[in-house]
């Protein structure tokens, strides 16, 4: 029964889903007749006057909403239901009416019993583009399950906020960005927030990786193992031997819970830039990618499926993490796994564009960099092919510094040199400035790191305010290769025939030179400071080559020379994995190196190399450098300031854990495998290991020009027996890189660093991170002092907790950020560390309000302490934290400095009086020996 009528112009009707349609005056009669049909029963359907009734009143609802909008407009069907009814009680059918009311009411009652999980007004486009109702319960769900296990989650908010962000129609793929919009805002009031916006992203990155794959959804992660290697392989982006293993014993393994544990930032890091993905889709999912990964560094292993397992469990368990070439890398058709590459450039042209090519290569497939330019002749020294004048050094440092940046590590990461020159070189005072950003641009290198690698000769001559000559290597080629001793005795014939023999050369004052050193590292930041001699004389292989420079990141130290570029193979023992119940957990440990070096050893038969030279160093001597992270994460888990003895301690105790299990793991290998190939002659051969090797450092240079700590815990003469009986299997075992991304996979603090501040916002190539310090927020939670104010006062004071009132004394020191801790203690840990690693540590060094006498003291304690490199000289900027959105809770509302914007930005020193300048800083004459006492004491020996 329906009658049908004209329908007002313009008028849009606005339905219980939110859509907006025409108005159409049929449903009006259809819903009438219904009424109707129900009083009068069916026979009612053939009556003209019922007929006639219903036009009526459709008609009178039709008037009232053209004489309100008679130039169109929108109203609501419930408005549309409301003249319905009030018609009927006009025209006297109140039982019609009563009987229209009882179906409305039925209706409502349908739907909310049909739709109890539905949002009233909003609908979702699924991936058929079909409007289909949201699904509330569903959301709950999703959130509940992220939440599992974690305290401090709202999850009904984070529902009521994700549905406040969304419109009608809005995309079932946007729906997940939005719940993770939703939880990352809440960070900062809450730690464990960072783990429910990762599970968010982990669902969406699984199911988009599984639709990829053609499977189900619901296919659990370890089911899809096998389907994501064929994808790799039909693609051309894994190698088909991955194929050969025993791939459902591998699935079995795999352990999709495990993905619980990232951090937003760690997963969306691995997602951005480390997941296999084709025309811009990642489908590598977490656990499959650690499987692959160890699948790559196992393919050489006699039980391979044993030891992929092996190396699985190490990695997803963050105990241990492959550095980042490793993990890009493994198992792909050019697994070039290693980290570091060292190069010495030779003094000709070939030589020359040869390293420029060498650089492009190596850097092409994620390999850092580190050029020897020593050999290089100085500024208008002679050529004797063309009877003229050299250009120096500095113009084809340029060159190097433009091929860094158009090669940017095959789209992954920015392509990064870093240029080495010995202090003695004529063209030294030029290479302090390359990071200026005044003068000639042509002799600037504004995107290229530079080091100063330092003799002890030239130290020694600080100290006693000597004479210092700057030489070319053209004239003096010996220089180069030689250390200790023996540089001093070569050095100072070379002073004492300069002048009468008309050679090249240049007198300075040591200090002034000094002086100019740490002017440039304060207002540029480089060149960095890296001592020649010990790096040689600590150096196993010294037998067979000297150490021209260090890498990158300055804590690789390995022979180079024209037929060898030195490699490097990193990985990262997640040092507070190994802290149980406030004590290291030894035991664990020793497991965790057995493997870890283990799969560094592999990756030098695996690995690609893009240049002979390096296939021929790597083969030859075997090195690798296993390192450390999360020293900080673990300070905080055993109540331990950084600023402390106990920290120093703990920073000797657990480096000579690691330095015993990973030469005991190294000579067991060389058991099995075989000892590398020049192993007879080195210091292991002759019972010396790292700890040994401080003595001869020790006699080389004057007396209390090196003060290190020789306490030792282990038993290490049965050690050195078995080393000198059965060999190393790797010329060099230790490292301490900087893990600025390898630690953010894991959710530590990167490296040996103190943390940067306790809440501030984190910048990289994946974005901007919320970063919150959960030791602190746990800490303050256990004293009840955690709640808005407390985060408000975070923001205020940029992270700090010194100027909390109402945190006690004892968590002030515990959590202490980079700049508050004196920098004493970062060197004298280090120092600490050194004496257990046969290479080096990438050290930064944090000064508060710095100064040219806190850069003096601090850089002369580095080398009397044992250093064989610092890295960063991070000096706290005249930067502040946002503090507008502070009680807003916006996404990134404080925007403190980051870690690299927080580098060196103090007063320029004006080129033209740099003597003067200097010493308006503070650059003041310190006593022959700086003693290890605080910086900032006034009243302290070494600050006189």
């Amino acid at each position: 029964m329906s009658v049908i009528t004209s329908t007002p112009g313009q008028i849009q009707v606005i339905k219980r889903t939110g859509d907006v349609a025409a108005f159409d005056a049929e449903k009006i009669s259809v819903a009438i007749g219904k009424a109707f049909l129900a009083v009068e029963g069916q026979q009612s359907s053939d009556s003209s006057r019922i007929h006639d009734r219903i036009t009526q009143l459709t008609e009178m609802v039709l008037n009232t909403f053209t004489r309100r909008l008679p130039s169109g407009g929108t109203i609501h069907i419930e408005e549309i239901q409301d003249q319905v009814e009030l018609a009927l009680m006009r025209t006297g059918e109140q039982k019609v009416a009563r009987a229209y009311v009882i179906y409305r009411e039925q209706r409502a009652s349908a739907r909310q019993q049909t739709n109890s999980n539905h949002h009233p007004t909003l609908q979702v486009t699924d991936t058929n583009g079909q409007l289909q109702p949201l699904d509330l319960s569903a959301l709950q769900a999703t959130v509940s399950k992220a939440a599992e296990g974690l305290e401090g989650i709202d999850v009904q908010a984070i529902v009521d906020e994700t549905v406040k962000n969304l419109y009608n129609g809005v995309k079932e793929s946007d729906i997940a960005t939005t719940m993770m919009m939703a939880t990352r805002t809440r960070i900062e009031q809450e730690p464990n927030y960072t783990y429910v916006t990762a599970r968010l992203l982990c669902n969406e990155l699984v199911s988009t990786g599984l639709t990829f794959l053609g499977l189900s959804t619901d296919t659990p992660e370890n089911n899809a193992l096998e389907a994501f290697l064929k994808k790799g392989v039909e693609l051309d982006l894994l190698s088909p031997d991955l194929l050969d293993f025993d791939l459902e014993k591998l699935s079995a393994a795999i352990q999709p819970e495990r993905s619980n544990q990232f951090t937003y930032l760690g997963l969306q890091t691995l997602f951005d830039r480390y997941f296999i993905h084709s025309n811009g889709v990642r489908f590598e999912l977490p656990q499959l990618f650690f499987m692959r990964v160890s699948m790559g560094l196992a393919l050489n292993e006699q039980d391979k499926e044993e030891r992929a397992i092996e190396f699985y469990n190490l990695l997803s368990s963050f105990d241990y993490m492959a550095s980042t070439p490793t993990l890009f890398n493994s198992g792909t058709l050019r697994p070039q796994l290693s980290s570091c590459y060292l190069t010495t450039i030779g003094d000709d042209l070939y030589d020359i564009y040869g390293a420029m090519r060498d650089n492009a290569m190596l850097s092409k497939w994620a390999g850092g960099l580190g050029n020897d330019w020593t050999p290089v002749r100085a500024l208008n020294s002679y050529i004797k092919g063309t009877n003229g004048k050299s250009q120096g050094v500095v113009p084809f440092l340029k060159v190097a510094n433009d091929t860094a940046v158009a090669v940017n590590q095959g789209g992954k990461r920015k392509g990064a040199v870093c240029a080495y020159l010995e202090t003695w070189h004529l063209d030294i005072e030029e290479f302090l400035e390359l990071r200026k950003n005044t003068g000639d641009d042509r002799r600037r290198t504004h995107d290229m790191n530079t080091a100063n690698w330092v003799p002890d000769l030239f130290m020694q001559r600080v100290f006693e305010d000597g004479e210092w000559t700057l030489f070319t290597p053209s004239e003096t080629p010996d220089l180069h290769d030689l250390t200790g001793a023996e540089f001093a005795e070569r050095y100072a014939y070379y002073e004492s025939v300069a002048k009468e023999t008309n050679m090249l050369h240049k007198k300075v004052r040591a200090k002034d030179l000094w002086r100019k050193m740490l002017s440039m590292l304060f207002e540029t930041g480089h060149p960095w400071i890296t001592f020649k001699d010990v790096c040689n004389l600590r150096s196993p292989q010294q037998h067979v080559g000297v150490v021209h420079s260090s890498n990158l990141c300055t804590e690789i130290t390995l022979n180079t020379n024209q037929d060898e570029i030195a490699v490097c193979n990193l990985g990262s023992i997640n040092l507070v994995q190994h802290v149980q119940g406030g004590v290291l957990d030894r035991e664990k440990l020793a497991r965790t190196i057995k493997t870890a070096v283990r799969m560094l050893d592999n990756v030098i038969d695996i690995n690609y190399y893009a240049v002979p030279q390096a296939k021929n160093s790597n083969l030859k001597h075997r090195p690798v450098g296993m390192g450390i992270m999360g020293f900080q994460d673990a300070l905080y888990e055993m109540g331990i300031a950084y600023g402390s003895d106990a920290a120093v301690d703990f920073a000797d105790e657990s480096m000579e854990v690691i330095s015993y299990y990973a030469i005991e793991t190294s000579s067991n290998l060389a058991v099995e495998r075989g000892a590398y190939s020049t192993f007879k002659g080195s210091l292991w051969d002759q019972g010396i290991l790292p700890i040994d090797s401080l003595e001869i450092v020790a006699k080389s240079r004057p007396e209390r020009m090196f003060e290190v700590d020789r306490t030792q815990r282990l038993d290490w003469d049965t050690l050195r027996a078995k080393v000198q009986k059965d060999g190393m299997r790797n010329s060099n075992v230790m490292a301490i890189a900087p893990t600025a991304t390898i630690s953010n996979i894991c959710g530590v603090s990167q490296s040996i660093e103190p943390t940067f501040q306790n809440l501030y916002v984190k910048s990289n190539l994946s974005g901007e991170f919320t970063v919150i310090n959960p030791y602190l927020v746990r800490a303050l939670k256990e004293r009840g002092l955690w709640d808005t104010v407390m985060v408000n006062d975070l923001k205020h004071f940029e992270g700090s907790v010194q100027k909390i009132a109402r945190i006690p004394e004892e968590l002030k020191a515990i959590f202490a950020t980079a700049f508050e801790v004196d920098t004493r203690w970062i060197v004298d840990a280090a120092s600490r560390r050194q004496k257990w690693i046969d290479q080096a540590q990438s050290l930064n060094l944090y000064i508060s309000g710095a100064n040219g006498k806190k850069l003096d003291i601090t850089y002369k304690m580095a080398w009397l302490r044992g250093l064989k490199t610092t890295y960063y000289l991070r000096a706290l900027g005249a930067t502040s934290a946002e503090k507008s959105t502070i009680n807003t809770g916006a996404l990134n509302a404080v925007k403190p400095a980051t870690v690299e914007a927080a580098a060196v930005a103090a007063p320029v020193v004006e080129a033209k009086k740099p003597e003067a300048a200097v010493e308006e800083e503070g650059f003041t004459q310190a006593a022959p020996v700086p003693m290890a006492c605080s910086i900032d004491n006034p009243d302290c020996e070494a600050c006189q």
